[in-house]
Parts: structure tokens; C-alpha cells; sequence
């Protein structure tokens, strides 16, 4: 069925091109568009004057236009409001309403939310606490407390888990409607509204993506960074944010980075995601990625016993991704069963992840070896890198480390920030801009970044 209230605004403008704002503002301005069925427009008119004024005056000119967006032909059926309980009884509208508004009595729109990611299956650690936190208070008081939530961290530390557990709880506790999508899936659905249906219009796509996206208590979006570069679904996502955050409907961000270094959005947008509460998840450390080894495990229940030696070297080496680590368990339990049952040892699992872990640290730039790199090229230590010294033969490297660091890592000004003494993410923005900009004049300087570069090694 045809959008209604899109294909009526539309007929406005076109008319109000065609005749003065007098006339305009008097006849059409407040007519609506109630339905198209059976060859007639049903159009309801303010008072009865507008009635045989608009039919004596404008009649051909409103077919035409209804025509020529429709590209089909309807009669003229011009109602006051108190005159459409005669025209259909009002069991049928009611049934019109709600299939307008994307609902029936008995359906809510599909979640797409993943259920076994709880609140119950996550691991609480330091580095994930306060984002626990903060999404459990949004899920107990959805609309209310940090609207939006915007979480953000590296790829593999549990931002995805989080939002399907606040989307899970909501749904468990309340009959609130929430949708889960990744950016991507916003792009494809935007994309869709170009398409025509068979009646050679894109209404019924349009009315299609406007129920799905506005219709809801709840949206969460995952990888909104994906959006950057794409101007015109940014635009939309725009729109569908305002309508959900004025209605205070619940709306939840993940990316892989912090809304101020999202620089391919719209500032309009980055501003949006500030409203309310960003919260990163920092990379697990040991003792919790030990923790989320140790469910993994339980959660398998697999015949054999893994040993805490064995558990602990996986921990101290497979890095920080939380689907690395679960994925290092398969791995071993695997290796064991095709040795014809082996127990797991030591040795066994330096055997069987020797080329888990060896790709993982030469795929990985880490902030502590640029750190050394750059320290021992500079002839300081690391820990002078990583204080507050403001003398100059400290500081210098010290923003050539951090411009390292963001150029060749995927970490945020936050974190980058964090890993060289608590230093506020300004801080090292401004680091970052400084040498980019000098290395464009300086060659000298350019020349110390490549070299500094290849002893790093660039991914």
C-alpha cells in the first residue's frame, strides 16, 4: 500500500507551485490525503466551503497531479472528518491504521537481536565495567537514562554482545518494539526506497523503511563508522534519529571509535551521538581474558580437562580480541582430537596455536612497541615517553609516538591517550595534527617517520 502522508506531501508542492500563497494557504493547506481505494481519492477537507470551491476550481488540476505522481487515475472524494465513519465503517479503519503504521494486534516487527548474547554470558572485568554499567541502566529505563548510548572500542571486545543484551533484556521486561541492524543494513534499506513496485512508484518501499526505522521504542546500530562517505544515507539516518530521540524512543550507537574521531560523519550527527553517554570498552587484560577463557570452556563442556597452565599461556598470548580467544579454545580441542585424543598439555597447545599466535602478533601493531621503537631512535627510556616531561627532547618524540600510533593502530585518541601516562585525548589530537602538519614542510622529519615506519612495520 501506497504512503499516504509521503505521496500527499509531495501533491502539496507541486500545487503550491502552480498558484499564489493566498489561494494555497486558503484551499489546500490543511487537506489530507485519507486513502486511495477502488478508482476514488479520498481527500478530507477542513469545511464545506472547501468542497464545491475546490471541485468547481481545481478538480482537473488535483486528478492530474494525483495522476502524474500515482501514474494512475482517480476520482475526486472529498470528505469533512465527521464523514468518514459513512464512508468505511470504523472496524475497517482501525484494521487501515494499523497496517499503516507497519503493526498488527498480534506482531511486533522483527528484532533481529542474537539471544543468546545476555547480560548473564557477558564477562565483567576492569576494562568493561563501566560499559556494563551504562547499558544495563539503558535496558532497565529504555528512553530515559543515556539516550543515546554510544559504545565504542576496538572490533572483538564485546560491543556487539552488549547491545543485543540490552536488547534482549528490554524485550524480556516490557513488549517495547526493538529493531538491532548494522550500518550496513541501514545503507542496503536505504538504498531499497529508489526501487519501484509493480505500480511503478517507490511508496511501498518508502513506506516500508520509514515503519521500520520509526515505528520502534528501541533502535540499536552497529559499526556506525560504516555510514562515512555515504552523504545521503547519513542524511536519512539524520532524520530517523531526530524523530526517535523528539518521541524519546531509545537509540543505541556502536563504533570502532569515539564519536569526536568519526571524522567522515556530519558534525550534526557526531554532535547527536554526544547528547547523551559514550562509554569505551577498553582491551580485556589478563585476569579477565583468563575469566572469559575459562567460560568459553565451561560453556562447551568438552571431554577434556584444559589445565590452568594451558589456560594461561592462551591468555598471555593470543592478544586482546575476545572471538581470538574463544576461537584459540576450538582450535586446541580440535588439534587434540585429530592427535587421536591427546590430552591437553603445554606442549600440546604451544604445538597446536604456534600459528594462531605467530599471524596474530604479526598482523598487530601495538602501542608498546612503537613506544620502544621510537624511545630507542630518540635514545630515552619508555618511561619517559609515558610521563608528563614537558622538555624537549621528551616531548617530541613523544607526539611523534602518538601520531605512530594512530597512523598504524586502529586505537582511538582515548585510548592512545591512556597508554602514554593518562594524557586527555585533545592531547593527543593535537600531537597527531602537529606532525602531520610539519611532516609536509620538514623533510628531515618525514624522513625519520618512514624509517621509524619500517622498523615498526607498516600493516
Amino acid at each position: 500500500m501506497m504512503n499516504v502522508d509521503i505521496l500527499w506531501s509531495n501533491f502539496l508542492s507541486q500545487i503550491k507551485e502552480e498558484m499564489n500563497s493566498l489561494s494555497y494557504n486558503t484551499w489546500f493547506s490543511e487537506t489530507e490525503l485519507y486513502k486511495l481505494e477502488n478508482g476514488k481519492a479520498y481527500i478530507i477537507v477542513p469545511m464545506p466551503i472547501h468542497k464545491k470551491h475546490l471541485m468547481d476550481n481545481f478538480s482537473q488540476l488535483m486528478v492530474d497531479k494525483i495522476s502524474s505522481i500515482t501514474g494512475s487515475t482517480y476520482e475526486l472524494e472529498l470528505l469533512l472528518k465527521e464523514e468518514i465513519d459513512t464512508v468505511l465503517p470504523k472496524e475497517e479503519i482501525k484494521v487501515e491504521k494499523e497496517e499503516e503504521k507497519g503493526y498488527s494486534s498480534t506482531k511486533k516487527p522483527q528484532s533481529n537481536l542474537i539471544s543468546k548474547y545476555t547480560f548473564d554470558t557477558f564477562i565483567v572485568g576492569n576494562s568493561n565495567k563501566f560499559a556494563h554499567a551504562a547499558s544495563l541502566s539503558v535496558a532497565e529505563n529504555p528512553g530515559n537514562m543515556y539516550n543515546p548510548l554510544f559504545i565504542y572500542g576496538n572490533s572483538g571486545l564485546g560491543k556487539t554482545h552488549l547491545m543485543h543484551a540490552i536488547g534482549n533484556y528490554i524485550m524480556e521486561k516490557s513488549d517495547k518494539a526493538v529493531l538491532y541492524v548494522t550500518s550496513q543494513d541501514f545503507i542496503s534499506d536505504y538504498v531499497s526506497m529508489s526501487k519501484k513496485d509493480e505500480s511503478g512508484t517507490n511508496f511501498n518501499y518508502i513506506n516500508f523503511f520509514k515503519t521500520k526505522y520509526r515505528n520502534i521504542d528501541v533502535l540499536i546500530i552497529d559499526d556506525i563508522q560504516f555510514l562515512g562517505g555515504a552523504t545521503s544515507t547519513q542524511e536519512e539516518f539524520f532524520h530517523t534519529f531526530n524523530n526517535l530521540y523528539n518521541d524519546s524512543k531509545q537509540i543505541i550507537v556502536s563504533s570502532d571509535r569515539s564519536p569526536g574521531d568519526l571524522k567522515m560523519l556530519a558534525d550534526r550527527l557526531r554532535t547527536r551521538f554526544s547528547w547523551g553517554l559514550s562509554v569505551n570498552i577498553f582491551p580485556p587484560d589478563f585476569e579477565l581474558r583468563k575469566e572469559i577463557l575459562k567460560k568459553k570452556i565451561a560453556a562447551g563442556m568438552f571431554e577434556k580437562e584444559i589445565p590452568d597452565d594451558v589456560i594461561e599461556y592462551i591468555a598471555s598470548n593470543i592478544g586482546t580480541d575476545v572471538r581470538q580467544l574463544e576461537g584459540s579454545v576450538t582450535r586446541l580441542i580440535a588439534y587434540s582430537a585429530m592427535m587421536g585424543g591427546s590430552e591437553i598439555t603445554l606442549d600440546l597447545a604451544i604445538e597446536a596455536l604456534k600459528d594462531f599466535i605467530s599471524k596474530g602478533i604479526s598482523e598487530k601493531n601495538d602501542v608498546h612497541r612503537i613506544q620502544k621503537i621510537v624511545s630507542e631512535y630518540f635514545q630515552i627510556s619508555v618511561e619517559d615517553i609515558r610521563s608528563k616531561k614537558r622538555s624537549s627532547n621528551i616531548s617530541f618524540p613523544r607526539q611523534i609516538a602518538m601520531y605512530l600510533c594512530r597512523a598504524m593502530t586502529s586505537e582511538s585518541f582515548p585510548k592512545i591517550g591512556i597508554e602514554f601516562g593518562g594524557k586527555d585525548h585533545s592531547t593527543v589530537m593535537h600531537s597527531v595534527e602537529k606532525i602531520e602538519t610539519e611532516i609536509k614542510t620538514n623533510k628531515d622529519l618525514a624522513n625519520i617517520i618512514e624509517k621509524l615506519k619500517k622498523d615498526i612495520g607498516v600493516v
